[in-house]
This record gives C-alpha cells, structure tokens and sequence, in this order.
C-alpha cells in the first residue's frame, strides 16, 4: 500500500523500473504505463447468463508479460451509480482461463492494491502467484475504475525532472489543482464502496455464481467490503498485507518507522552485516540530519539514459528510497550498503535504490487521491497527527495528503465504513514479519469478527507473503478445499531471507583475519503467531 506526496511521483517514469510489483508497493508516479491488450466492446446490458468464453462477452486478447491469448472485455457503467442515465464509464477484466476448468462457475478474483493500480496491468505477477489455483479455475482481473484502462484519474507530469528537483520547492495545492482541471471525471465516485458494484456487476455478466478474492494491501480493503456487501457472492477470501477496516491507511507512517527498527535489528543480529555496518543507525541518522540542513547536488550517471545529470538528493528522496527499497527482500538487503556508501559521501548506491523503486507501481494518483481522501484522511485524530509530527517520514507523508486532501473533492465515508467486518466466510490472512506498510497486528485487528479464519505471519516476508514464500500453495488449498480447518502455516517456517550486500557486488564478507571463532549466520525464525477461529 502506498502513500507517497504526489511531489514523489513527478517525472520518474523517466527513471528505468523493475519488473512487476509483486504487491501494491513500489513507488508512483503521476502516469499510469500502458498495458498493450486487446478489448471488447461490449455493455453491461448483455444478457448475463451467457458461459464466460461466449464471443458475445470477451475477445480474445494479450497482456503484458505473457505470451498466451486470455480473454478481455468491457462493460458499461453509469459514473455515478445515483444517475443511471447520466455520464458511463467503461470496466474493463481480463480472465486468465482455467487449464482444466472442472468449475466454470468460479473464479479467483484478485484485487490490485495502491490505491490506484490497474490489475490487468499485474496479470503476470498474479498469473505466477494463482499458478496452482489457475490449474481448475479461472482468475478473474478487473481494472478498478480510475485505474488502468477504467476511465484512469491521471496527471501528467510535465517536464520535471526526478533527478534533480527539489520536493520542498513545489506547491502542492497548485499542483493538485492542475490534476483536478485536467480529469474528465466525477472525482468524487471514484471511492471503495462504488468501484465495488463495479466488481459485482462484472461478476453477474460474466455469469459466474461463486468467487475466492484475493486481496493485496489495499486490495485487502477491497476483500473485506465484498464481504460485507456481497457475502452470498463469495466461497473463500484471502486477505495478504491486510488492511483493517478499522485503519486509517494514513497510519502507515508508524508500519514504516517499525520496517526501519525490524531492519536494523536484522542487521545487527547477522554477524557479517553487523561487523561491515557496526554504526548503521547513526550512519542512516547522520545523512538525515545533512539533508535536513539541505539538499546535496552530486553529478550522475542518469539510471535510464546513462548520460550525465545533476542529482538532488533531498531528505524526502533519501527517506523515500529507503521505504521503497523495504518492501521487497531484494532490495531490501541494498539497505545497509547504500546508507554505509552515503554516510561516506558516495550517494550513488542510494540513487541505484531510488532508481531501482520509484517506478514500477503505475499508481493512477487521481483515484489514490479519491481514495484516501474520502475514506482515510477525516478519521485521522488529534493524537495520531501528533504521533505522526515526531517523524520526519510519517510527517511529511501526513502534511503532503492533507493538502492533497484540501483541494480534492471528496464524498466522505460515515463512521460505519470503519466498522470491522463480522463474517463467517473462510478466510486466509496472511502477513509478512518485515512488512513496512501493513504489518502483522494489521491482520490481528481485521480477523476481530471473522468467525471462521486463520491468520499467519510469515516471519521472513515483507510485503505480498504470497509471492515471497508457500503463500500461494495455501491459497491455493483454501480455493479447493473451501474450508480453513486443514490450513497449516507451517511451511511459512522456511528460512527464504535474503542476505545483506556487505559491499556493492556480492553478499560475501571482505577477507578478514581469521579468529578462532567461526562466524555462524544466525537463522532462528521469530515466533510464528497464527491465530484460528473455526
């Protein structure tokens, strides 16, 4: 789940991204990247009975990363569902088919996350995860409206250059504004509650008469409303990076300062990464505090056109990277080297994590903006703001969405929308023990009323437990069985931790003197809370 200023997502589509976001939790940026598939063209008003592969309702089509035909299609819906015959929107799915469809009348339907990302647009990272569930039942991928190719709330970034500018230096209700006059769009119905009879809608066309949600980070939130909403329509629900009901996602500022005090414990209880980094934490506060008194300028290689570049390295740019690079095991074991580099003075390792991060998430930020706005920024109390001011990281990400939030037309939730959810539907939660952004007492709070449940912590993951670890094969065991009973978390157990860079190549110590003592990695897994209710 991601919560950047919009200040963070200015120009760094210039910047070279990874691969896909195995979550919803990499970095934004104001255009959304298009995803090269082929659509139907077809209404909501089609007759809804009709099998899914029916011509009538989808084409034939292809998604990114993968080289196989899946079928695509649109429906027609009014933007405001208060005024069916004024302004329609088209939402647009995507269906993975089943390699032996033994259950035509299911489907998996997984959630993308952000707010604000398009799910067709991570068809091959769900397409990995759901492999097993895949196998007997389709995965069903809806843009979410305001996301990807559903009427997207996006704004264009203009000529900024990442690399060099200075986030202070912005005026943010300026540029919300600028956004706001540039969307063709109601904003105010681009919330949770809406985009869901969207979802609903999508299901009854299709003809499908169960579904098994899988809900990423925000998309957990998306999960838990079909839950309340549409119980009837649902055999099975997972929910991974969970966000409660009961949360304001603003709150994510304490997840982030607890990702940092998790990652250094790490390092410190690893003897290599220990020996190498012995004053990490007054090395990563020693670069903060330089770049509160100001901005440091350094010449540069551009990540993506490798020609020579001014870099700005500010302290949102700094913090920023570094929350980035904690949603993801690979990146997060750059961590120690990049602040070790900086606090040297050589920032390029930090602008190799920058880079690395910052792009790859496609956040359509209007729809982010709608979001937030309407259902997280109001339930944010006096305390909790305070709590927030006594972080440089919490503080700024508070200060930048309120004023995102001041310009932005909302249509407020009332206070039953942070009700927790009380069901009795098998339900999966699944949460990473290094989870920068929704962590495990996350999962605990959203499983208060879910009477038939188990929650697992992963103790190695971060953030998307299914695709860091046997995850997926439970998931995969609740879709078929349709119950939690014979769920064990066990598997969760295995030591899947990435190594720290102890330098800018490898993993491996500097050749030191030889002790008498043998330097063993410490592989003790933290305790592993599952908590059922059957």
């Amino acid at each position: 789940m991601i919560n950047r200023k919009f200040v963070n997502t200015t120009s760094i589509s210039r910047l070279r991204a990874l691969g896909l976001c195995q979550s919803a939790t990499r970095a934004s940026r104001w255009v959304a990247v298009a995803v090269a598939i082929l659509l139907a063209n077809h209404s909501v008003a089609d007759t809804a009975d009709t099998l899914v592969a029916a011509p009538a309702k989808t084409t034939t089509c292809y998604l990114d990363g993968l080289d196989e035909q899946f079928q695509c299609g649109k429906i027609s819906v009014p933007e405001n569902p208060k005024q069916p015959d004024g302004k329609q929107i088209d939402i647009h799915f995507a269906i993975l088919p089943a390699i032996k469809n033994t259950h035509p009348d299911e489907a998996l339907l997984a959630i993308a996350g952000g707010p604000g990302q398009s799910a067709i647009e991570n068809a091959a990272g769900f397409d990995r995860m759901l492999t097993k569930v895949r196998q007997q039942r389709d995965i069903l991928l809806i843009d979410q409206r305001g996301t990807g190719q559903s009427n997207i709330l996006s704004c264009d970034d203009g000529d900024l250059n990442a690399l060099n500018i200075n986030e202070d230096d912005l005026d943010m209700l300026a540029i919300t504004e600028e956004c706001l006059a540039g969307i063709d769009a109601d904003v105010t119905q681009y919330g949770s509650n809406t985009a869901l009879k969207d979802f609903e809608a999508v299901r009854e066309f299709l003809g499908y008469t169960k579904l098994h949600l899988y809900g990423i980070s925000y998309g957990s939130r998306m999960a838990q409303l079909y839950m309340r909403h549409y119980p009837e329509a649902l055999a099975t629900v997972t929910l991974d990076g969970v966000v409660p009901m009961q949360q304001s996602v603003v709150a994510i500022g304490s997840s982030i300062e607890r990702g940092l005090n998790v990652l250094w414990r790490d390092c410190k209880s690893n003897p290599e990464c220990q020996q190498q980094f012995p004053d990490l934490v007054d090395e990563y506060n020693k670069v903060d505090q330089q770049l509160a008194d100001a901005p440091i300028s350094q010449k540069v290689r551009d990540p993506q056109t490798d020609e020579p570049s001014d870099f700005l390295l500010t302290r949102s740019k700094y913090s920023g990277a570094i929350r980035m690079a904690m949603y993801m095991p690979n990146t997060r074991s750059l961590i120690p080297h990049a602040i070790h580099q900086a606090a040297q003075g050589n920032y390029q390792p930090i602008l190799g994590i920058y880079s690395l991060t910052a792009n790859s998430t496609g956040i359509a930020m209007g729809m982010h903006a709608s979001v937030v706005c309407g259902e997280d920024i109001h339930r944010i109390t006096e305390q909790m703001r305070k709590d927030a001011k006594e972080s440089y990281i919490s503080g700024s990400m508070l200060d930048g969405l309120e004023k995102t939030c001041d310009a932005w037309p909302t249509k407020q939730e009332d206070d039953s929308f942070s009700n927790p959810i009380d069901s009795d539907i098998p339900t999966l939660l699944l949460s990473g023990e290094l989870d920068p952004a929704t962590p495990p007492n996350w999962g605990a709070l959203a499983q208060e009323k879910l009477t038939k449940s188990k929650h697992f912590i992963a103790p190695y993951a971060t953030h998307g437990v299914a695709y860091q670890s046997c995850g997926n094969d439970l998931i995969a065991q609740l879709v078929d069985q349709g119950s939690i009973k014979e769920i064990d978390g066990e598997c969760l157990q295995k030591d899947v931790r990435r190594s720290f860079y102890l330098n800018a190549n490898t993993v491996e110590a500097l050749p030191i003197a030889s002790t008498d003592t043998d330097i063993k990695t410490d592989t003790t897994a933290p305790a592993n809370t599952a908590a059922d209710k059957e």
